[in-house]
């Protein structure tokens, strides 16, 4: 036989679950049971019970316009955010319902503050939060399914609900019926058959006086018949071979049928009678490995006992180990955050620098080339042509511009000399 060593410190069990190794100080360290991991669905499917019990689905469901949870809702991650927005209103709800008034959360708030205002509110009712809050960011799991259902056990205590005892309903016992063959024969039947006969028979006659005159002359003809029988004329052998011939015919058979009582208690004797013969055997072996089971856990407790008495030291070794390992992997992120930022900057550095190399190669490039130098050369020699040319150009449009004025100034001249009338002229006129 093999059992799984338990190693107890001295805070012992918290909220009634059993806990691994690491998941805090001064806890118990025990395996859990396979089954373990499958009670948050039995615990899921209690509170469906419990909120159906609270009308759930008419005062908090139809007035906050959301479908209704499947049976596992809170068990399985399905959607953090909707599964943790469904938690919040649900333990809101059944807050207000236990009658200490409680805010609707809404979909902005703190997260955080949400969580301890729930978590506060659920030791207020006198019930343990051992847990960090940061289980039940998810909106699921074996804490979110624990606090609902605590919560709904203090809203049922609340409205003083009651279990009231169960009616069972009256169950009618139906005959069975039985098919019967048609080659059976059964004694029963061969009496119904010859009573239907007879009354047949009697419904025909209807009249007193004839039938007293019939039975009479029955009376009479069976007497008489009966004196005829008396001298048998039949051969002895021929009367036995007609009766070996007819007696197969004259057999009645009933045949058993399963679904009679009798046979079920016949049945139920006789597994009596097999269990007991059974039970005398078995009794001694099973007497016999409880006691060896009594002793192996007697020497089971001893050991655990003086394994936690041996192992003290070592285990508070390894708590402070553990310490020291979760400071060093504290120092270790903030190292590594440092770390990042560092290579960012870098980075960033680096492409500072080869944007400055490529500038500088560029202006490297361009003094050390004479093409530029060319360049302005031939432009400074385009540009003193281009100016002698407009200097021309500029002397001609004076010299026109003065040949301009001059002839206008000649044709002025001209006018004003022939516009002046002679005076022996005008005194002739």
């Amino acid at each position: 036989m093999t059992a799984a060593l338990a190693v107890v410190t001295t805070s012992g069990l918290e909220d009634g679950v059993p806990r691994s190794r690491g998941e805090g100080a001064g806890e118990v360290v025990v395996e859990r049971g396979p089954g373990a991991a499958y009670h948050m669905f039995v615990v899921m499917e209690d509170l469906v019970e419990k909120l159906k019990l609270l009308r759930f689905e008419e005062e908090f469901l139809r007035k906050s316009n959301l479908k209704a949870p499947s049976r596992h809702y809170f068990a399985l991650p399905t959607n953090p955010g909707e599964q943790f927005y469904m938690f919040c209103t649900l333990a809101a709800w059944l807050i207000n319902k236990a009658g200490h008034p409680f805010e609707q959360p809404q979909e902005y708030d703190d997260p955080n503050a949400t969580i301890s205002n729930i978590l506060s509110e659920l030791r207020s009712f006198g019930r343990t939060a051992d847990f960090p809050p940061s289980k039940l960011k998810s909106g699921c799991g074996e804490h979110v399914c624990y606090v609902l259902d605590c919560l709904a056990e203090e809203a049922l205590k609340y409205i003083g609900f009651t279990w009231k005892r169960p009616v069972y309903p009256v169950e009618e016992l139906e005959e069975e019926s039985v098919a019967e063959d048609d080659a059976e024969l059964t004694l029963n039947k061969v009496d119904e058959e010859f009573v239907e006969e007879e009354t047949d028979n009697e419904e025909n006659f209807i009249d007193l006086n004839i039938l007293k005159a019939q039975t009479y002359h029955l009376d009479m003809n069976e007497t008489a018949k009966q004196e005829d029988i008396l001298e048998s004329t039949t051969d002895a052998a021929e009367w036995s071979l007609e009766v070996e011939r007819v007696l197969p015919q004259l057999k009645v058979t009933i045949r058993t049928d399963n679904k009679d009582w009798r046979i079920h208690v016949d049945q139920m004797h006789q597994h009596k009678s097999g269990i007991e013969s059974a039970l005398k055997e078995t009794k001694g072996f099973l007497d016999k490995l409880h006691n060896e089971i009594t002793k192996t856990l007697e020497k089971i407790g001893s050991r655990e006992k003086y394994i936690n008495n041996q192992l003290e030291n070592l285990v508070q070794e390894y708590r402070a180990a553990q310490a020291q390992l979760s400071e060093a992997k504290e120092r270790y992120q903030q190292g590594n955050g440092g770390v990042t930022e560092r290579t960012r900057l870098l980075s960033e550095v680096m492409e500072e620098l080869e944007k400055v190399k490529q500038e500088m190669e560029e202006k490297g490039s361009s003094m050390t080339d004479g093409a530029p130098l060319v360049k302005i050369k031939q432009s400074l020699t385009k540009l003193k042509q281009e100016t002698v040319e407009m200097d021309i150009r500029i002397g001609i449009v004076e010299h026109t511009l003065l040949q301009s004025k001059l002839k206008e100034k000649s044709n002025m001249t001209r006018d004003m000399h022939a516009t002046v009338i002679p005076e022996p002229a005008a005194g002739f006129y």
